[in-house]
Protein backbone atom coordinates (compact mmCIF):
# COMPACT_ATOMS: atom_id res chain seq x y z
CA UNK A 1 0.00 0.00 0.00
CA UNK A 2 1.09 3.60 -1.07
CA UNK A 3 2.26 5.21 1.72
CA UNK A 4 0.09 8.18 1.28
CA UNK A 5 -2.90 5.73 1.78
CA UNK A 6 -1.80 4.22 5.09
CA UNK A 7 -0.92 5.70 8.72
CA UNK A 8 2.47 6.21 8.63
CA UNK A 9 4.12 3.49 10.73
CA UNK A 10 7.20 3.18 13.08
CA UNK A 11 8.63 -0.17 14.52
CA UNK A 12 9.70 0.74 18.12
CA UNK A 13 11.07 -2.45 19.22
CA UNK A 14 14.71 -3.28 18.99
CA UNK A 15 15.99 -6.16 20.59
CA UNK A 16 19.32 -4.59 21.36
CA UNK A 17 17.61 -1.38 23.63
CA UNK A 18 14.55 -3.30 24.64
CA UNK A 19 16.21 -6.99 26.39
CA UNK A 20 18.46 -4.16 28.88
CA UNK A 21 15.02 -3.52 30.27
CA UNK A 22 13.79 -7.12 30.91
CA UNK A 23 14.73 -8.12 34.45
CA UNK A 24 16.06 -11.70 34.10
CA UNK A 25 16.94 -11.06 30.77
CA UNK A 26 19.47 -8.16 30.68
CA UNK A 27 21.73 -9.49 33.36
CA UNK A 28 23.47 -11.69 31.01
CA UNK A 29 23.26 -9.74 27.63
CA UNK A 30 26.87 -9.13 27.94
CA UNK A 31 28.31 -12.46 27.62
CA UNK A 32 26.51 -12.78 24.22
CA UNK A 33 27.82 -9.28 23.21
CA UNK A 34 31.00 -10.63 24.30
CA UNK A 35 30.26 -13.92 22.11
CA UNK A 36 29.37 -12.31 19.38
CA UNK A 37 32.34 -10.82 19.04
CA UNK A 38 34.81 -13.72 18.86
CA UNK A 39 34.69 -14.07 15.10
CA UNK A 40 36.74 -15.80 12.26
CA UNK A 41 38.93 -13.11 10.89
CA UNK A 42 36.23 -12.84 7.98
CA UNK A 43 32.64 -11.59 9.29
CA UNK A 44 29.53 -11.38 6.47
CA UNK A 45 27.21 -9.26 8.21
CA UNK A 46 24.65 -6.82 6.33
CA UNK A 47 24.46 -3.06 5.89
CA UNK A 48 21.07 -3.28 7.42
CA UNK A 49 22.27 -4.37 10.16
CA UNK A 50 25.54 -2.07 10.58
CA UNK A 51 23.69 0.93 9.70
CA UNK A 52 21.13 0.25 12.51
CA UNK A 53 23.64 -0.11 15.02
CA UNK A 54 25.42 3.59 13.89
CA UNK A 55 27.90 2.81 11.91
CA UNK A 56 26.67 5.55 9.75
CA UNK A 57 27.03 8.37 12.39
CA UNK A 58 30.48 6.79 14.54
CA UNK A 59 33.16 9.02 14.72
CA UNK A 60 35.35 7.66 16.93
CA UNK A 61 37.98 5.37 14.92
CA UNK A 62 38.93 2.36 16.58
CA UNK A 63 42.45 0.57 17.19
CA UNK A 64 42.90 -1.38 13.67
CA UNK A 65 40.98 -4.28 13.39
CA UNK A 66 42.57 -7.58 12.15
CA UNK A 67 39.05 -8.36 11.25
CA UNK A 68 37.89 -8.76 7.34
CA UNK A 69 34.14 -7.28 6.82
CA UNK A 70 32.00 -8.90 3.65
CA UNK A 71 29.09 -7.13 4.36
CA UNK A 72 25.94 -7.62 2.06
CA UNK A 73 23.74 -4.14 0.93
CA UNK A 74 21.49 -4.55 -2.30
CA UNK A 75 20.05 -1.50 -1.17
CA UNK A 76 22.57 1.18 0.19
CA UNK A 77 21.98 1.10 3.78
CA UNK A 78 25.81 1.94 4.32
CA UNK A 79 26.29 5.86 3.44
CA UNK A 80 29.83 6.91 2.50
CA UNK A 81 30.38 8.33 6.06
CA UNK A 82 29.82 4.69 7.38
CA UNK A 83 32.29 2.84 4.60
CA UNK A 84 34.84 5.70 5.42
CA UNK A 85 34.67 4.51 8.90
CA UNK A 86 34.67 0.60 8.47
CA UNK A 87 38.07 1.09 5.82
CA UNK A 88 39.89 3.00 8.38
CA UNK A 89 38.85 0.50 10.75
CA UNK A 90 39.39 -2.38 9.49
CA UNK A 91 42.02 -4.82 7.51
CA UNK A 92 39.05 -5.15 4.70
CA UNK A 93 35.93 -4.16 3.56
CA UNK A 94 34.07 -6.08 0.85
CA UNK A 95 30.75 -4.85 -0.17
CA UNK A 96 28.53 -7.03 -2.27
CA UNK A 97 25.68 -5.52 -3.83
CA UNK A 98 22.97 -5.05 -7.07
CA UNK A 99 22.82 -1.14 -6.74
CA UNK A 100 25.63 0.29 -9.69
CA UNK A 101 24.43 3.54 -7.50
CA UNK A 102 26.26 2.51 -4.33
CA UNK A 103 28.20 4.90 -2.53
CA UNK A 104 31.58 2.35 -2.07
CA UNK A 105 31.99 2.62 -5.74
CA UNK A 106 32.64 6.73 -4.62
CA UNK A 107 35.67 6.01 -2.68
CA UNK A 108 36.91 2.42 -4.40
CA UNK A 109 40.19 4.94 -5.13
CA UNK A 110 40.32 6.17 -1.75
CA UNK A 111 40.85 2.93 0.02
CA UNK A 112 43.20 0.57 -1.13
CA UNK A 113 41.37 -2.21 1.16
CA UNK A 114 37.94 -1.68 -0.37
CA UNK A 115 36.55 -4.20 -2.48
CA UNK A 116 32.99 -4.13 -4.22
CA UNK A 117 31.31 -7.44 -5.70
CA UNK A 118 28.60 -6.58 -8.08
CA UNK A 119 25.69 -8.67 -8.91
CA UNK A 120 23.86 -7.52 -11.66
CA UNK A 121 20.61 -9.25 -10.35
CA UNK A 122 19.86 -11.18 -7.26
CA UNK A 123 22.77 -11.96 -5.42
CA UNK A 124 24.20 -15.25 -6.13
CA UNK A 125 24.89 -16.87 -2.79
CA UNK A 126 26.96 -20.01 -3.91
CA UNK A 127 28.78 -17.64 -6.57
CA UNK A 128 29.60 -15.49 -4.17
CA UNK A 129 31.37 -17.47 -1.34
CA UNK A 130 33.32 -19.48 -4.69
CA UNK A 131 34.36 -15.96 -5.58
CA UNK A 132 35.55 -15.06 -1.52
CA UNK A 133 37.62 -18.37 -1.13
CA UNK A 134 39.54 -18.16 -4.23
CA UNK A 135 39.80 -15.19 -5.55
CA UNK A 136 40.50 -13.43 -2.17
CA UNK A 137 41.82 -16.14 -0.19
CA UNK A 138 38.31 -16.38 2.10
CA UNK A 139 38.78 -19.72 3.68
CA UNK A 140 36.50 -19.51 6.69
CA UNK A 141 34.10 -16.92 7.88
CA UNK A 142 31.31 -15.87 10.69
CA UNK A 143 28.03 -15.28 9.60
CA UNK A 144 25.97 -12.61 11.67
CA UNK A 145 23.08 -11.97 9.05
CA UNK A 146 19.46 -12.46 9.60
CA UNK A 147 16.73 -14.60 9.58
CA UNK A 148 16.00 -14.13 6.28
CA UNK A 149 19.88 -14.51 4.40
CA UNK A 150 20.33 -17.38 7.52
CA UNK A 151 18.10 -19.49 5.19
CA UNK A 152 19.78 -18.99 2.24
CA UNK A 153 22.50 -19.66 3.53
CA UNK A 154 21.75 -22.62 5.21
CA UNK A 155 19.05 -24.04 2.67
CA UNK A 156 22.03 -23.38 -0.15
CA UNK A 157 24.40 -25.95 1.87
CA UNK A 158 26.64 -22.88 3.01
CA UNK A 159 26.84 -23.31 6.67
CA UNK A 160 29.32 -26.05 8.18
CA UNK A 161 28.64 -24.84 12.09
CA UNK A 162 26.18 -23.25 14.60
CA UNK A 163 26.68 -21.00 17.24
CA UNK A 164 23.51 -20.40 18.97
CA UNK A 165 22.89 -18.42 22.41
CA UNK A 166 19.39 -19.02 24.19
CA UNK A 167 18.48 -16.43 26.02
CA UNK A 168 15.91 -16.87 29.42
CA UNK A 169 12.59 -14.98 27.58
CA UNK A 170 9.72 -16.23 25.64
CA UNK A 171 8.92 -13.43 23.04
CA UNK A 172 6.53 -14.94 20.38
CA UNK A 173 4.47 -13.19 17.66
CA UNK A 174 3.88 -14.50 13.95
CA UNK A 175 5.73 -11.82 12.70
CA UNK A 176 8.62 -11.70 14.63
CA UNK A 177 11.94 -12.50 13.25
CA UNK A 178 13.67 -15.62 14.42
CA UNK A 179 16.89 -17.36 13.45
CA UNK A 180 15.48 -18.75 10.46
CA UNK A 181 13.39 -17.14 8.26
CA UNK A 182 12.86 -17.73 4.35
CA UNK A 183 10.04 -18.69 2.38
CA UNK A 184 7.70 -21.82 4.12
CA UNK A 185 8.24 -25.42 2.98
CA UNK A 186 5.31 -26.22 1.88
CA UNK A 187 5.56 -29.54 -0.51
CA UNK A 188 7.17 -32.69 0.68
CA UNK A 189 10.04 -33.00 -2.12
CA UNK A 190 10.89 -29.20 -0.43
CA UNK A 191 11.66 -31.83 2.66
CA UNK A 192 15.50 -31.64 1.24
CA UNK A 193 15.81 -28.17 1.79
CA UNK A 194 15.63 -29.23 5.73
CA UNK A 195 19.01 -29.45 7.43
CA UNK A 196 19.51 -31.93 10.46
CA UNK A 197 22.10 -31.10 12.84
CA UNK A 198 24.93 -32.55 14.90
CA UNK A 199 25.26 -31.47 18.44
CA UNK A 200 29.01 -31.16 19.45
CA UNK A 201 28.57 -28.77 22.49
CA UNK A 202 26.27 -27.56 24.82
CA UNK A 203 27.15 -24.76 27.88
CA UNK A 204 25.55 -23.25 30.22
CA UNK A 205 26.37 -19.67 30.56
CA UNK A 206 25.78 -17.30 33.57
CA UNK A 207 21.81 -15.67 34.54
CA UNK A 208 20.19 -18.99 32.70
CA UNK A 209 21.74 -18.54 29.23
CA UNK A 210 22.52 -21.61 27.15
CA UNK A 211 24.79 -21.99 24.53
CA UNK A 212 24.51 -24.46 21.54
CA UNK A 213 27.07 -25.70 19.13
CA UNK A 214 26.30 -27.40 16.36
CA UNK A 215 27.61 -29.33 13.14
CA UNK A 216 25.22 -29.15 9.61
CA UNK A 217 24.72 -31.91 8.41
CA UNK A 218 24.49 -31.62 4.75
CA UNK A 219 23.12 -34.77 2.86
CA UNK A 220 19.69 -34.64 4.23
CA UNK A 221 18.03 -38.15 3.95
CA UNK A 222 14.52 -38.75 3.67
CA UNK A 223 13.08 -41.96 3.55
Amino acid sequence: MNSTQRPETTDELDVDKDWKKVVGVKEGLEQYYQIEQTTDLYSLNTGKVLAKIGINNKTDIKTKSPVSYIVIDRTMHLNEKGIQYLCNWLKKLIIVTSNKMHPAYKLKDMFNNLIVIYYKADIDFIDLFTILKHEHGVDSLTIQSGGTLNSIFIRSGLVDHLKIVVAPIIVGGKDTPTLIDGMSLLKEDELASLKALKLKKSKVLNDSYIMLEYDVIQETQIV
